[in-house]
């Protein structure tokens, strides 16, 4: 039986008080009055403190297609009351009026204009029933650091990298093709992925400005795949594509309310995506459902030659990660809780208790505590080594791309020409931090990536592991949504990325309830190519859970 949390309570326009006007948000330098949320908390979840309402959310037209599955949109066109075309046509006018106009939430950067002609073309291939799997004519958005070669920009938010073109799609966009999805547009990010500055803020971009978070307009979206995460859950497509190097993923997921896989290194291949570093970084599905991310993942796996770290895939990807999903799959799953991941928000960690609570009642063998033996003794590491793999990484990427600045320091030096369009709120002390670093032959660089595959694998995740018996670890994702500050930049609190972000294993994300009214998830991590274990694990937390709850593109929040 589903146990019901969060359930929140009407606000209708009578409900509100008197104060309450819903100002027109089009930009992200707008300033709007107080708001409120209702967060009613079920007596299995008393973490989530309900909240007076204040503003009454914006007025949002229904919306058809809010909220539905890949397997709702495929039954639609199998029995012709969707086509391809219909559903694209229908994306891109929710994209015009709540992503453009309305309450702006400013994640799509730029909308596919070849989309339509696209989803014409899998319209007649169904028509001479030829249907090419479960993406046939589903509409996808892809983070704007992922090359394709058609008539959209790649440029990673950055001014810099407009109007040069990428030669060839990336792999991650051949294989969208293939698989028969329409490649709705791109997605705003962090520019640069969140690696420029020390002080950023988070899903801003130079070229795209700020994206907002659509359960709080005035809160952060979390970065860098912030456009994709705000995208998906407003349901301006049916899933997305992101990218992490620690985090970038699996937060704007958190944040979204939203499902979000960082996959194994080397599952799906990043030839093609603006690189930060090859020891981290990986492309990976955002979905409003474990389902619908696990046929995302199916479709973008695969061995590519110009990725060598793909090669260790053959023979441990799956064609169809769906035949993984059990809604029993907490029943007998060993689960470590990673409790040196808890502390930065109290609510928060009495939402995690009680929800560990729900997982032993469904049959799971909790172990706690059961933290990395190296929790806290890779950062520095991690960081030396992002730094020296950004200048060698973007340098190869930027080299072959016609048209483009052609090294790091080249762009340093474009955006200390354009600081009023590139810089008004915070530089980019971490580039110039990564230009003064050697080769990757450096001592200093072999030396500190050693040590964070030592710690992060062998004596970190595999040895937790190994001393617990454990299936997968678990621990809160990141924390509430902060309020979006351009002045300081980000102020997060809390995140267990980094773990299997370093050690380039998996962690998915599912949403586990609200804080305050803003979603948390709750991250399952493991042993690399444990996709299939961590997914049935997920999918039966989601199914008991059922914690997914659309955005109301509030204001803000009065607390």
């Amino acid at each position: 039986m589903p146990i019901v949390l969060n359930q929140e309570k009407d606000l209708s326009q009578k409900d509100a008080v008197s104060d309450c006007a819903s100002p027109h948000r089009r930009r992200f330098l707008q300033t709007s009055a107080l708001a409120g949320v209702s967060a009613a908390v079920s007596p299995t979840l008393l973490a989530a403190r309900e909240d007076t309402p204040c503003l009454a959310p914006p007025e949002i037209k229904p919306f058809e297609l809010d909220e539905i599955t890949i397997a709702d949109l495929q039954a639609g066109m199998a029995s012709g009351k969707f086509t391809a075309r219909s559903i694209t046509e229908k994306y891109l006018a929710r994209i015009e009026g709540i992503d453009k106009q309305g309450p702006a939430l400013n994640s799509v950067i730029e909308v596919n204009p070849d989309a339509l002609a696209i989803a014409d073309a899998l319209d007649q291939e169904r028509k001479a029933n030829h249907v090419r799997g479960p993406m046939h004519g589903i509409p996808v958005l892809i983070k704007d650091n992922i090359d394709t070669a058609d008539r959209m920009q790649t440029t990673a938010g950055s001014l810099a990298l407009l109007g040069s073109k990428p030669t060839r799609d990336s792999f991650v966009a051949q294989k969208l093709r293939e698989s028969g999805a329409v490649i709705l547009g791109k997605t705003n990010l962090s520019e640069w992925a969140n690696i420029r500055s020390s002080h950023s803020s988070s899903g801003w971009s130079g070229r795209g400005g700020q994206t907002m978070n659509p359960y709080a307009l005035d809160r952060n979206p979390c970065g860098s795949s912030s456009g994709s995460g705000a995208a998906i859950s407003a349901s301006l497509c049916a899933v997305a594509v992101g990218s992490e190097t620690d985090g970038s993923i699996v937060c704007p997921a958190s944040a979204n309310g939203l499902v979000g896989i960082k996959p194994t290194l080397g599952l799906i291949s990043r030839s093609g995506i603006i690189p930060i570093a090859h020891s981290q970084d990986t492309a990976g599905p955002m979905a409003r459902s474990v389902r619908d991310a696990a046929i995302l993942l199916s479709a973008l796996a695969g061995v590519d030659p110009r990725d060598s770290a793909t090669a260790a895939s053959a023979g441990k990807a799956e064609a169809d990660y769906t035949k993984f999903l059990d809604p029993h799959g907490l029943r007998g799953a060993r689960i470590g809780v990673a409790r040196k991941y808890f502390g930065s928000n109290d609510a928060q960690d009495q939402l995690m208790n009680n929800l560990i609570a729900d997982m032993k009642r469904q049959g799971a063998d909790i172990v706690d505590p059961a933290d990395l033996p190296t929790h806290g003794k890779f950062d520095d590491t991690e960081f030396l080594v992002l730094l020296y793999e950004l200048k060698a990484d973007l340098n190869a990427y930027l080299a072959a791309r016609p048209g483009a600045p052609g090294s790091l320091k080249d762009v340093i030096d474009f955006n200390e020409s354009n600081r009023d369009k590139e810089m008004p709120y915070f530089g980019q002390d971490i580039f110039i931090k990564a230009e003064a670093k050697g080769p990757l032959t450096s001592k200093e660089y072999t030396d500190a990536l050693e040590a964070n595959h030592r710690l992060s694998r062998k004596e970190g995740i595999d040895a937790v592991m190994d001393q617990f018996h454990l299936d997968a670890i678990m621990a809160p994702t990141a924390g509430p949504a902060w309020l979006t500050d351009l002045a300081n930049g980000d102020h997060a609190v809390g995140g267990s990325s980094n773990a299997a972000a370093v050690a380039g294993y998996p962690d998915i994300t599912v949403p586990a309830g609200f804080v305050f009214g803003l979603p948390v998830g709750i991250s399952f991590f493991g042993r690399s190519w444990s996709e299939p274990t961590l997914l049935k694990i997920a999918y039966g937390f989601e199914q008991t859970i059922q914690a997914r709850r659309p955005p109301r593109f509030l204001p803000t929040l009065k607390l």
